[in-house]
């Protein structure tokens, strides 16, 4: 397959252009335009278009950056998962090291039984390589990743010992805030893959069990009004399934209900939207079985349409 995800190209056929949003098979490929509608087409039946956004479309080149001079960093190998800067419903993944060791990497991935050879190389110190890209909502799809990683110094220097990592990457592993990735200075998240084990201090471990109760954490007070879309609760949601997001979601609406009665304020009211109506029915069942709410209704129409539920407390 000539064409690679974020690709722009040109159909033969017909005036339309778009990105490559997906490799099908050897033959076939989606591509999607600008109305975000993914097209299958043949891969014969389009054409790059050369010098689109100033870009060429040799293979991938990490920007070449020297190891500093200084303190030797025997640890720092991560993956950075980074938005297509044009074709934002692919994410490219760069295998980052911020150690002093150059890395002899490899890495396959399996589905189904089924391996495929993705990436070797190496990557400078402090440097960066383009190891795999992938279409963002295709996320439960992803195949398992395994990476191989040897470290090379000509330095005085002991052995480190390789990383063998053989993972799936889940939603929870975007869960955090997005940071600038180094090197690339684009935003994107992080995951470290030489994270230093666990280790279990058994004398603190012990003092733990014997320790008093903490004292009970103050309660913040809620604001009087909440918004429950997924959007305002979460950074990674395009990456959560339904059930996820319902439950994130009655989490939320709870611990405001909670604090709200700590509190003893006479009301509040929760944005829930309209949508298919689902969140709306989940959080008036939760409402009708507390004994601490006097009534609940909908907000007001003017403000918020149907989307919105005001709950006056006892």
């Amino acid at each position: 397959m000539k064409y690679k995800l974020g690709d722009f190209v040109r159909f033969v056929d017909e005036k339309m252009e778009g990105y490559v949003t997906r490799i099908i098979d050897e033959q076939m490929i989606g591509v999607t335009g600008d109305d975000d509608f993914e097209i299958p087409v043949p891969a014969g039946k389009v054409t790059y278009v050369y010098g689109h956004g100033e870009e060429s479309h040799d293979e991938d080149v990490a920007p070449e950056v020297k190891a500093p001079v200084g303190e030797f960093k025997s640890s720092g190998v991560h993956i950075a998962v980074v938005a297509d800067a044009k074709a934002n419903s692919v994410v490219h993944f760069y295998l980052i090291n911020q150690t002093s060791f150059q890395l002899l990497a490899t890495l396959n991935t399996e589905q189904q039984k089924q391996y495929k050879g993705e990436f070797a190389g190496t990557v400078d110190a402090q440097g960066v390589a383009k190891v795999y890209s992938a279409k963002l909502s295709d996320l439960q799809l992803w195949p398992r990743f395994i990476f191989r990683i040897l470290f090379y110094t000509k330095q005085n220097q002991p052995a480190i010992t390789p990383l063998d990592i053989n993972t799936s990457f889940k939603a929870k592993d975007f869960a955090g805030a997005k940071t600038t990735v180094p090197f690339i200075k684009q935003p994107g998240w992080m995951i470290q893959l030489d994270e230093p084990e666990l280790v279990i201090d058994a004398e603190k471990l012990k003092e733990s069990f014997f320790k008093p109760a903490a004292e009970k954490q103050e309660v913040q007070k809620p604001d009087a009004e909440i918004d429950l879309h997924i959007e305002k609760l979460r950074d990674d949601h395009h990456f959560l399934s339904s059930s996820e997001i319902i439950n994130i979601q009655t989490d939320r609406f709870k611990k405001a209900l909670d604090a709200a009665i700590v509190h003893q304020m006479h009301e509040i009211t929760f944005i829930h939207g309209t949508g298919n109506g689902i969140l709306k029915h989940e959080l008036h069942k939760l409402l009708s079985k507390n004994q601490k709410v006097s009534t609940f209704m909908d907000a007001r129409k003017e403000k918020f349409g149907y989307g919105a539920t005001k709950v006056i407390l006892k």
